[in-house]
């Protein structure tokens, strides 16, 4: 058994004294060594918040006897949400594409030089122009494009959903994915549908962003990853960052540097979803980074 796999235990519940004690102490009654711990208490909402990583193979038994012990303890603890997953399952991804190629490239890169470790199912995109890069990576394509009528909108978000759910994903990434998801495919897809934003949120809608940021004379950018609920770019952050510009940067160079910082965070933010980093807190994130 590999030194590197790891069981990744993650719980949320309502906070009270003595939790860490339960849980620590159910982990070396089975003899489980900890790599790695994290922990949240938060007040406003009176919740707990925890990751752990325990090496493989200092326990005696595989995953699922694991789950089927640790059932007991969660439900001692009251918890509204838990899991236990073996680094050794490889999670699945689906990613979503339109035009702009900088974030799937990035992403396709990690994956390729297993920086990524993940089983990439398809890339969707409502039109084929990065169809060759797929492609190149030896990928399957599936071009769905998406009309503007209402009826036919509807009918290509059912192509969408049934592709999608064919790969049966951990996330579906949208990679400057071009198109806004229908309400009911976002609440199917709840906690997996990834977005990446052009913007430090809230920030310039719409078309042209930089253009209009150019035009605001702003000395920042960034960009947020988050996941996708129904309200438009309002879903739970899991990761941001920004850089300075200043007056002299043209828009040119404003969409150049915007898209060096869009990448990053939407493979940081993937990355950390993928490791179980993130919990969920109502519409805010604990990120255990």
């Amino acid at each position: 058994m590999s030194d590197d796999r790891r069981f990744v235990l993650t719980l949320s519940c309502p906070d009270r004294t003595g939790i860490v004690a339960r849980i620590t102490t159910f982990l070396a009654d089975i003899g489980g060594w900890i790599t790695e711990a994290a922990y949240h208490s938060d007040e406003e909402s009176g919740r707990f918040f925890t990751r752990q990583e325990i090496r493989a193979a200092s326990v005696a038994f595989p995953v699922g006897e694991l789950r089927r012990r640790f059932g007991a303890v969660a439900g001692e603890l009251a918890a509204d949400s838990w899991q236990v997953v073996d680094s050794a399952d490889r999670k699945r991804i689906v990613l979503m594409v339109s035009r702009e190629g900088h974030c799937l490239y990035e992403l396709l890169s990690r994956w390729h030089s297993g920086e990524l470790p993940v089983d990439i199912g398809v890339v969707i995109g409502n039109r084929t122009d990065l169809e060759p890069v797929a492609r190149l990576f030896g990928l399957p394509f599936r071009h769905i494009p998406v009309p503007t009528d209402e009826a036919g909108k509807a009918a290509a978000f059912e192509q969408v959903r049934a592709e999608v759910e064919r790969h049966d994903p951990d996330a579906i990434v949208l990679a400057r994915y071009m198109q806004v998801i229908p309400p009911w495919l976002c609440q199917a897809w709840d906690g997996r549908l990834i977005n990446i934003h052009h913007g430090f949120l809230p920030s310039f809608r719409g078309a042209r962003p930089y253009h209009q940021a150019y035009v605001r004379g702003v000395k920042m950018i960034g960009a947020t990853c988050h996941y996708v609920t129904p309200e438009l770019d309002a879903g739970p952050i899991i990761d941001q960052d920004v850089i300075r510009v200043d007056h002299a940067d043209s828009p040119a160079h404003l969409v150049r540097l915007g898209r060096d910082i869009e990448k990053s965070v939407l493979a940081r933010g993937l990355t950390y979803h993928l490791e179980d980093r993130v919990l969920r807190d109502g519409m805010r994130t604990v990120v255990f980074t």
